[in-house]
């Protein structure tokens, strides 16, 4: 629970059910009969970090072992931060009121760039020096997971410890590592030394970065008996992994407000643009049986009365229709909801809309990505415009009357006529629904359009390519609007300034972290908010730096380039992700997973094996 002092400040913060603690399903235990505490601590707002799949994931694992104690931690809003340095309370975590300076781990998901400087703050916030280089002790550990630890450069000045993938079995040896440590009174280098040679685990100030004169990076040398390359790490067996019996239930509505399943990992598609896509391979699925007695479970331990199936591409799955039957046979009687995001419109049923129906009916969201057939191949999308509107008029003969529909501007070979028919295909779909004879009576049709810049990413086909100026985006965004002809399509775009900042990140390196330092003490944070982004600081902090955020963001890089994270492996072969830029450029496409092995090398990841290499092999 909350210290004391704190209790007097509730009143006066917006929201104070994110600073209580004492929820349905937390974890409390007695502190004095565990060897190890760990402060899990997620870089946002209450709301968000608890709609978070992998934290739920982790806290459970964690608290598993007796010897640990996990408990969580979120960045304090603004009005409460203000009240905590007034007051002097520091950083605490919510299981037990005790200060987070006082732990032995304190963990960071790093989901997102443009949490970054909330990782600082919550550092400042606990009473720690935010560099690793400043912390001497051997505990607190600071380390960071999570999708942005695949190029965690601009960060790792700030951390003692990355963890490249999976955590739910690598943190193992994690913690016994430490408490060994402990126990033995090692110092923090000897931890840091040893803790490199774990499979998975990432030491930035074990590895030394020099550059070149122009400014790219000449080569990043390992010492200290640290690995040249760090390889990430994988589960095998989704069905064996542990997985919670029961969520913490928040007091006050979050973002996702329901039993979050995971049904597979990984993705068979290729997109070229989707980083999650490649980081999250090898492909590995879970039974129905496994699905529909965990989302069971959650059910009667949380009382929440809607299941979202989770996972890259849900309709994917190759169980999908057998694990929905499994789970209507008690969510009707029960009322409650499935939810079924990250659907495809080339694998969209008469047979999966019929499920469908049986449940409480939400808008239906497909994502084109592209509004022409020559760049869907560029990015290897493999849908037809055909199948969209195929997928379309299926949708509103079994009554839908909403569509959203996503795309993205700036992607690499993008003309203004890629742009326009985004408007194009659009339009197309409000005119199928025009088409439908059996259409309600006395109802229109909608369909939305959100429309993100794009953004190149590590480990995917695109990291090389240069990002669109702010400037190219902002004429892309008219030419769009100024293509929809009618009120049925309505429009929304993601801010460029975000994307900018978001894309210098992606791909940068060790320097980053002067801008970032910069720009925290000088009052960014919750930078990923719309009422905090502070852009102007942004681009003062890369002035008093010495550093060109274009460099990073919009320079199209060499084949032969050194790229800041070359020296963490996720498994995909760097040969195969150049050969897939190169047929973007001639807008040719690769066959999904499942059809033809394209050899992105995963699977040696996970000892040679791939749910869809089986998969494609037996077709």
């Amino acid at each position: 629970m909350y210290p004391k002092e704190v209790e007097k400040l509730l009143p006066l913060v917006q929201k104070p059910g994110r600073y209580t603690g004492g929820e349905l399903n937390s974890i409390v235990k007695n502190k004095d009969e565990v060897a190890l505490r760990y402060a899990f601590c997620f870089p946002d707002s209450y709301e968000i970090g608890m709609s978070h799949l992998g934290i739920k994931i982790l806290y459970s694992v964690a608290n598993a072992r007796p010897d640990v104690w996990c408990e969580r931690v979120f960045a304090p809003w603004h009005d409460m931060e203000a009240q905590m340095r007034q007051n002097g309370i520091p950083l605490y975590a919510l299981e037990s009121g005790d200060p987070v300076k006082d732990f032995d781990l304190i963990g960071f998901t790093l989901m997102y760039e443009l949490c970054y400087t909330n990782v600082l703050n919550m550092l400042d916030l606990a009473g720690l020096p935010i560099r690793a280089a400043d912390r001497h002790d051997l505990t607190p550990i600071v380390v960071g997971g999570g999708a942005c630890a695949c190029n965690p450069e601009p960060m790792a000045p700030f951390f003692d410890v990355i963890s490249l993938g999976e955590g739910e079995e690598m943190y193992d040896a994690f913690f016994d590592l430490l408490k060994d440590c402990k126990a033995r009174g090692a110092d923090k280098q000897e931890f840091l030394r040893e803790a490199a040679k774990l499979p998975g685990f990432y030491v930035p100030s074990l590895y030394d970065v020099s550059y070149h004169e122009d400014g790219t990076v000449e080569a990043v040398t390992p010492r200290d008996g640290a690995p040249a390359t760090v390889q990430k790490q994988v589960i095998s067996d989704l069905d064996k992994v542990p997985y919670p019996e029961k969520f913490v239930v928040p007091y006050l509505e979050v973002v996702h407000d329901r039993v979050t399943h995971e049904i597979m990992r990984g993705c068979i598609r290729g997109c070229r643009f989707c980083q999650a896509g490649f980081l999250y391979r090898p492909i590995r699925e879970k039974s129905p049986d496994t699905i529909n007695d965990q989302c069971r479970a959650l059910c009667d331990a949380t009382g929440y009365d809607e299941i979202s199936l989770s996972s890259l591409s849900t309709s994917d799955y190759t169980k999908l229709e057998a694990l929905l039957d499994k789970l209507l046979d008690w969510t009707i009687p029960e009322k409650i909801n499935i939810a079924l995001p990250s659907l495809r419109v080339d694998n969209f049923s008469d047979s999966l809309m019929e499920k469908l129906n049986k449940v409480r009916r939400s808008g239906l969201t497909f994502a084109p990505e592209a509004g022409t057939q020559r760049l869907r191949d560029a990015i290897n999308k493999n849908v037809t415009e055909d199948e969209v509107v195929r997928t379309s008029r299926m949708a509103f003969r079994g009554g839908w009357t909403a569509v959203k529909l996503y795309f993205m501007l700036g992607l690499p070979t993008e003309t203004p006529d890629d742009v326009a028919g985004i408007a194009d295909l659009a339009q197309t779909v409000v005119n199928e629904f025009y088409r439908n004879p059996d259409k309600p009576k006395g109802k229109g049709v909608t369909v939305s359009i959100s429309v993100a810049s794009f953004v190149p990413k590590p480990f995917t086909p695109f990291q090389w390519e240069p990002q669109d100026t702010r400037d190219m985006l902002l004429e892309k965004q008219k030419l769009l609007l100024s293509s929809i002809h009618t009120k049925k399509i309505n429009a929304s775009f993601h801010k460029v300034d975000v994307s900018f900042l978001e894309g210098v990140f992606a791909r940068g390196d060790r320097r980053l972290s002067a801008a970032i330092e910069y720009a925290w003490r000088h009052g960014c944070k919750f930078d990923s908010w719309d009422d905090s982004f502070q852009i102007e600081r942004w681009e003062e902090a890369f002035r008093a730096c010495g550093l060109d955020p274009l460099f990073y963001c919009s320079r199209r890089r060499d084949f032969s380039e050194v790229l800041p994270w070359d020296h963490l492996d996720f498994g995909i072969r760097k040969a195969f992700l150049q050969k897939e830029n190169e047929k973007a450029h001639r807008s040719e496409t690769t066959p999904h997973c499942r059809l033809q092995c394209a050899g992105c090398g995963a699977n040696k990841l996970n000892g040679g094996n791939c749910d869809a290499l089986r998969q494609s092999l037996v077709s």
